[in-house]
Order: structure tokens, then sequence, then C-alpha cells
């Protein structure tokens, strides 16, 4: 009877508690838009990486919805006995010990394992774990593994309008890597049958791990009984940091001011803004100097991107944020009225060249423009300057004129509590006009923030035309608001100063 594979192993090897979670309380996990693209992404990456040494036998065998792994086990069988080159979703099972390798490739010395990811990373410790696993249960299914690698993305492929997948993907030899990983598996097995057996939650406190970028998505549930707020909301002090204070049990607000540990002049104010309801803390020289630095005609722009791990447009990477979409309020005068213009590209169309024509024509140069994390957008421009020479010119004199309108915030010139540890500008805009309809995201229809403009924008290639105009009319509003909430943050910073 199959009990483990190798999606559980890596769970039980990044902390048991997730292993234990996932088994007994799966409706803990924090799901959301982005998981779910990660997921689709990953599937579309593996699809187009069965063919990078050429033909394949690919032996999937669906019962309904599920996976009949019998049948691929009997197929895998069938397909090395035949001498099959490479085999894709090679299954194999040995004492409850399930697994399916990506790709299967045959050598003279025996078979080599390739892992496919859709990272551009291939030094994740997790992904040498998940390795080390197959060529655990293939070595004890009698298969001679010869070698070990990892096919992830080359992120300095630079698609040239017809896809290189020799050159899309990175392959890199890790069997070492993997070897160091097998002595480990038999402890975590026995481990893996105590806990998952057992209906008792394991006693694993919160660690370093908790911060790794292979999030878990069980946060929200481990951190559930920290006071609100705690040492982890700080802004920017270190995930370390937060746990030393944790483990000395100095938590609270009220304890870290205590302990008299915290100096940092931003954290302080964080934390006494938040106990003694002290209100609006303004630095009126500061702010006034920076905003004695926008001036008329004065521009408020805001992007939305896509990301596709395989890069669809002629001079892009895997993952590059392609800009699909910009809002733009405007006020040409002291005093005069806000104006608005906006582009949203049409589904399945390379959108740059069209987007970085209208930003010129409704931006002109050597005008002042905000954004908020302004990083993000002349990041944006700066990559359509490379790719149209014709506009690069404009285009860089937008860009060099871009003020952050985040500074303020980001510098705690003006703070209340009620940003707490963040200054994105869905945690300022409530925080400066509480309860205010017009500038709720959540009052939006279908979406809400950008990683649900990111995503929903691919679908739209599939949409019937109605659903199409729906989505097209939610995207304008969504963005539209995010430079609208640009423009009354704008208003109240001035009026901080007045």
């Amino acid at each position: 009877m199959i009990y483990f594979s190798k999606s559980k192993y890596c769970g039980l090897w990044q902390c048991p508690k997730i292993a234990w979670l996932r088994k007994h309380k799966p409706e803990e996990f924090a799901a959301d838009d982005a998981l779910e693209d990660k997921r689709k992404k990953g599937q579309e990456v593996g699809e187009l990486a069965k063919s990078i040494f050429g033909d394949f036998v690919d032996v999937t065998v669906m019962s309904g919805d599920d996976l009949n792994i019998p049948e691929m086990i009997r197929r895998t069988q069938a397909e090395m006995e035949k001498g099959s080159p490479v085999i894709c979703e090679a299954a194999f099972e040995w004492n409850g010990l399930y697994c399916a390798v990506d790709i299967l490739k045959k050598e003279d010395e025996g078979w080599a394992i390739y892992e496919v990811k859709s990272s551009t990373k291939d030094d994740k410790a997790v992904y040498f774990a998940d390795v080390a696993y197959q060529n655990y249960v293939l070595k004890n299914c009698g298969v001679n593994v010869c070698g070990s690698y990892l096919v992830v993305l080359n992120n300095e492929y630079v698609f040239d309008g017809e896809l290189d997948i020799s050159e899309l993907f990175k392959i890199t030899d890790v069997t070492q890597e993997a070897a160091s990983q097998e002595m480990i598996i038999e402890p975590n097995l026995r481990l893996a049958e105590r806990i998952l057996s057992s209906d008792e939650e394991p006693a694993i406190d919160l660690s370093m791990g908790c911060h790794d970028p292979y999030d878990c998505g069980f946060w929200n549930y481990c951190a559930r009984e920290l006071p609100k707020p705690s040492v982890f909301d700080l802004y920017r002090l270190s995930f370390k940091k937060k746990l030393e204070h944790y483990y000395r049990g100095v938590v609270s607000y009220e304890d870290l001011i205590a302990e008299q540990s915290i100096t940092n002049e931003k954290h302080l104010r964080q934390m006494e803004y938040y106990l003694f309801d002290k209100g609006t803390y303004v630095d009126k020289d500061n702010l006034r100097e920076f905003l004695d630095g926008l001036t008329y005609p004065l521009y408020f722009l805001d992007f939305e991107t896509v990301r596709y791990a395989i890069p669809r447009y002629i001079g892009t990477r895997p993952y590059q944020q392609v800009a699909f979409q910009y809002s733009l309020h405007y006020i040409e005068h002291e005093g005069g009225d806000l104006k608005h213009k906006e582009f949203l590209a049409e589904p399945g169309t390379d959108p740059r060249r069209k987007l970085a024509e209208q930003l010129c024509e409704d931006i002109p140069m050597n005008v002042c423009v905000t954004a908020y994390n302004k990083s993000f957008e002349c990041a944006r421009i700066k990559e359509m300057a490379e790719a149209f020479p014709d506009l690069a010119g404009h285009l860089l004199n937008i860009e060099s004129n871009i003020r952050d309108l985040a500074d303020p915030f980001q510098s705690r010139w003006y703070y209340n509590k009620e940003m707490g540890g963040s200054f994105s500008i869905k945690s300022v805009l409530p925080a400066l006009f509480p309860n205010d309809p017009e500038l709720d995201y959540h009052a939006l229809d279908g979406v809400h923030n950008g990683t649900e403009a990111m995503t929903i924008f691919p679908k739209m290639e599939e949409m019937t035309p109605e659903e199409q105009a729906e989505t097209r009319k939610n995207l304008l509003a969504y963005c539209r608001l995010d430079t609208l909430a640009m423009v009354k943050v704008w208003e109240k910073l001035k009026e901080a100063v007045e």
C-alpha cells in the first residue's frame, strides 16, 4: 500500500509539522491565487521539459481525476525492459514509498534522474532532498541510478521569436548533493511513520525554516497564539532577530519596550504609537522638503504586470515582469482639475510596444511623475527603453523624473499605528482614510490586488467576449484606484505640513 510520496517527503524534510498538518489539518493551509498560479506554471514548464532530450514516452495514466499508479508502474517497467531512451513520469514503488520521476533517461551505465523545477534556482537544498528520495526509491527497486540532475529555467535566456528549449532550460548535475542527503532518508522515514500515524500534533516551535522562501503555507496557523501585534510585525527587523526575541519570551510590544532591547527609533515609534495611541507622527521638515520636490504638471503612475515562466515575447526572459496596463492620474497646474488616462492591452498580444507608445503620448518629457515604490515602474520603463530604442529617449526621460511616493512612509516621516509594520499602498490608504468606500479595495469586483490582476490577465485569452468585457472593466477599476489612492495620499501629506 502506498503511503508516502516525494512531495510528502519534502514537506517532512522542511518541517515534520508541515507533513502532519497536510495530513491532519489541510484546511489550515493558506492557499491563494499566487500558489495556484505557481502550480499551473509548474505544469506548463514540466510538460515542455519532457521534450528536452527529443522523443519520449509518457507513462501517465489517469483514472478519472486521479493517477492510476499501479498501471503507471507497470508501464514504466515495460518501457524500461524495452530500453526506451526517455521515459517521463516514470513511476516506482517500494515498501509503500512512491515516486514519479519527471524524466528518466537511459545511459550506458544505467538510468539518470532529471527532476524538473519551474524555478530559475538550482541550489535549493529541498530540491536535493527531493532527488535523494527518488534515488532511494529507485535503488531499492533495483534500478541502477547513474546520475541525478536538476532541470530549471535559465533566467539568462532571451526569447528571439523561436523557442529554443535547449537554451531555455539549464541542467545541473546534483549527484553529489543528492548523495549527501541520502544518509538521512531512513531516519526521516522512521520519523514520518511515527509522526503521521499519531493524532497528536508535533510540538515543533517556530524557527528560521518558517522564513524560508520555500514557504510552507501554515505560518498563520503556527503563529496563531502570538500576541497581536508581536515582534514579528516590526518593520524591517530581520527574521533572525525576531526569533531571538521570541526564544527569550520577549514577544509583545509591551515586553519589548520593558526590556529596552529595541533601540531603533522607527521600531520604537511603531510600538509606542500602537500602545499609547499617540495619533499621527509627522516630520514636517523632511516631509515639506519631499513635497517641494514634486512640481506641476504632476503625474501619478502605476503599472500592472504579467510574468510568464516560458517567455512569449521577443526580447523577454523567463518570469520577466511585462507591463500590460497602466493608470495615470495627473494635475496640470496648482488648483487644476484631476484628470485620468489609462491603458490596458488586448489579451494574447505583446502589450509592450503599444503601452510604451501611449505612455510617451500621455506623459510629456521633463515633467514630475510619482510612483509608489518607484523601483518597480522604473525597471519596467528601462526594459521597454531597451526593447524599443526609438522610444528610449522619451522613456528614460520619464524614468529619470519619477519620485517615490512611498518615501515619506518608509522613512517614517508620516506614521500612525494603523499602518502597522507595512508601508504598501494597501496598508497606508486605509490608515489615512478609514472607512472611505471610494478607497476600499475590498469593494471592487473581481480584482482586488496586484496578484489577482497578474493572474487574471492571461486567463482573458480563454474567456468569452462577455467575460472579457467584465474582466477588462474590473482591471481598469482596480488600476485606477491605485493611482487615485496615490493622489489622495499626496493630498493628505500636503495637509499635514500646512
